[in-house]
């Protein structure tokens, strides 16, 4: 993957901020100390935390959508207001929050510790697991639905195999061979890619998507012709296709009395598969 700009612009106004230390994360790498630091390592740099933004339903919490942005292959640098990545993701949170705050779904946004994977460390899966914890903490058994732009949508295929979560919207993921399509087993997924995106390959987003069918409960790939990776081109379409998933997910999985934006259906068939737009 590319250096693809990150940064964050939290979804606040009327929502909550938390940070905190992401604590073991043992199920994806070694024993490690509050800081993230491996056991019998010396930590190269200070920690940095990752940042909640929370907009609250507008009652009783019924469902969580979680909003994860994207990054870079290395690095160490933390993740600051004046980025671009998680900027980029707060249109999304804010459309999702309108959809559906009536009903009880909120949006919880994640500013990253740090912009990079980092290789094995996989920096943002950790910070990913760090805040479903607080999801389940606060709003224990209630379904999360994880939406991720470029490394965020990696990161929200691989923390898929949270019990809580029930549905997965990747948009123009960096995924590869390696990607593990386990972690969506039993999960509805729909995956996002512009054809002409030059950050990340929408062939290995494709392939994943054929490999990972036969144990999601649904997979749904769109390909958007002429797009690229930063979503500045049909914009609408994106939030469209986000949104309704989302909501269409959030009311299969509660009977909330919410339908998704009218021209969801029409972009994505309820049995559609592939779908080029």
């Amino acid at each position: 993957m590319g250096n693809h700009g990150t940064g964050m612009r939290g979804t606040q106004g009327s929502g909550t901020q938390r940070s905190g230390t992401r604590g073991s994360g043992a199920q994806d790498r070694g024993t490690q100390d509050s800081s993230g630091v491996a056991a019998g390592q010396a930590a190269a740099v200070p920690a940095h935390r990752p940042v909640l933004s929370v907009l609250q339903a507008s009652g009783p919490t019924r469902g969580v959508a979680l909003v994860l942005h994207g990054g870079k292959a290395h690095s160490r640098e933390p993740v600051e207001a004046r980025h671009l990545s998680p900027a980029r993701m707060v249109p999304f949170a804010r459309r999702i929050h309108r959809a559906g705050r009536k009903h009880g779904l909120a949006v919880w946004s994640l500013r990253n510790s740090v912009r990079g994977w980092n290789g094995p460390d996989m920096s943002a899966l950790q910070d990913a697991r760090w805040a479903l914890r607080q999801i389940e903490e606060q709003h224990p058994g209630v379904p999360v639905f994880l939406v991720g732009h470029s490394m965020g949508g990696l990161t929200a295929v691989c923390a898929a195999d949270h019990p809580q979560v029930d549905a997965v919207v990747a948009l123009a993921p960096w995924l590869g061979p390696e990607t593990p399509a386990a972690r969506v087993a039993g999960k509805k997924v729909l995956v996002v890619h512009g054809t002409t995106d030059h950050m990340t390959s929408p062939a290995q987003s494709l392939a994943f998507a054929r490999r990972a069918s036969a144990d999601a409960a649904s997979m749904q790939y769109v390909a958007l012709k002429g797009v690229g990776h930063f979503m500045l081109r049909r914009i609408r379409v994106w939030e469209t296709l986000t949104t309704g998933f989302v909501i269409k997910s959030f009311a299969e999985s509660t009977g909330a009395g919410v339908r998704p934006p009218r021209a969801f259906p029409q972009l994505l068939p309820e049995s559609s598969v592939h779908v080029t737009l």
